[in-house]
């Protein structure tokens, strides 16, 4: 038999028991403690950011409820004078009988509420002899053209088709020749 003494040692055999590979330290190591006070401030972190997004959108729902609330506050105010004019006609043409007064009244409270609408961006869409654009007109029937240079294209207007600033609010209502 061979002398054990002679044979070359493995070191991971004679190492110390209380030190065995996959076993831990009873204390936490100096890099595990600075891992988890990483991971806390990390932690901390992300619930400051959540809370200050759901903050965030809060905050920007309450605005927006208070915007549509408001939205149309300007335009009101700039119809207001427009709204009195007609109530002074109103009042002013009851007794009489003259139709040319009340004919008047309301020639000069249009002209005021179109100069009013038109301040705050609104522009009559301009169709009678152009091309039908399905895109700006809606047609609601064809008549036979009166001549043949009205042949598809819009013979009449039925109701005004209005832009707000370049959007298209209103589509206007078209005859068509046919």
């Amino acid at each position: 038999m061979a002398n054990d003494n002679n044979l070359p040692q493995d070191d991971n055999l004679t190492a110390d028991p209380a030190h065995a590979a996959g076993k831990m330290a009873d204390g936490p190591t100096p890099e595990a403690s600075a891992a988890g006070a990483e991971l806390a401030d990390l932690k901390d972190k992300y619930l400051r950011q959540a809370a200050e997004f759901e903050n965030y959108k809060r905050r920007t729902t309450k605005e927006r409820i208070e915007l549509f609330k408001t939205a149309n506050q300007e335009l009101m105010t700039a119809l207001l004078p427009v709204l009195d004019d007609f109530e002074r006609a109103r009042a002013a043409t009851l007794t009489t009988a003259d139709a040319d007064a009340v004919r008047e009244s309301i020639a000069i409270i249009h002209n005021k509420l179109g100069k009013t609408l038109q301040q705050k961006g609104l522009t009559v869409m301009e169709v009678k002899g152009g091309d039908f654009d399905a895109d700006l007109h809606e047609a609601i029937t064809q008549i036979p053209a009166p001549s043949d240079d009205l042949r598809g294209k819009i013979v009449d207007e039925v109701e005004k088709g209005y832009y707000l600033g370049d959007k298209v609010i209103r589509h206007a209502k078209v005859v068509l020749g046919q």
